[in-house]
């Protein structure tokens, strides 16, 4: 039984550690003030529904996908949420293809189709990308977790 695509990637929301360490600090804040509140009225119980409302919500978030990456048939479609389009880029018009980090800074935003200077981004975490060209110059900036995979896949489809 063969894989349907050439290259599927699911990227999700809540699996950036960055972003899961600073909820589960809210988290620790909201129970550290629940167990140290002097006064006994309802905030006490306010800080230990706000605790476990972070970890929930931060458990949920680990299963929700931002987007998908697909790789087929001389193409690439990206997939994001409910109400975000379907990207599709034609691997025809491509000229050139690199891996390159996403960005030097510590923190970065999730983000599904952004048009920023002369490019389109798509990032949900780690710090790996892979770089689409086209022959007008734009820049496709698609973070991945598999950034070596990737490439041989897109290379492989670009030549045949």
């Amino acid at each position: 039984m063969g894989n349907r695509y050439a290259f599927l990637e699911k990227q999700y929301i809540g699996r950036d550690y960055i972003r899961i360490c600073i909820r589960l600090v809210m988290a620790a804040f909201c129970f550290a003030a629940y167990v140290y509140e002097r006064d006994r009225d309802n905030t006490q119980d306010l800080f230990l529904v706000v605790g476990f409302g972070i970890i929930g919500v931060s458990i949920i978030l680990l299963f929700m996908i931002q987007y998908k990456t697909i790789i087929d048939d001389k193409k690439i479609l990206i997939d994001g949420l409910w109400s975000a389009r379907k990207v599709e880029i034609d691997l025809n018009t491509i000229k050139s293809v690199r891996k390159d980090t996403y960005s030097n800074y510590l923190f970065n935003n999730p983000v599904y189709n952004l048009h920023r200077k002369g490019s389109v981004r798509f990032y949900s975490s780690g710090k790996d990308a892979v770089v689409l060209t086209d022959r007008d110059g734009f820049e496709y900036f698609i973070g991945t977790q598999r950034p070596n995979e990737m490439y041989l896949v897109l290379k492989d489809q670009m030549k045949s």
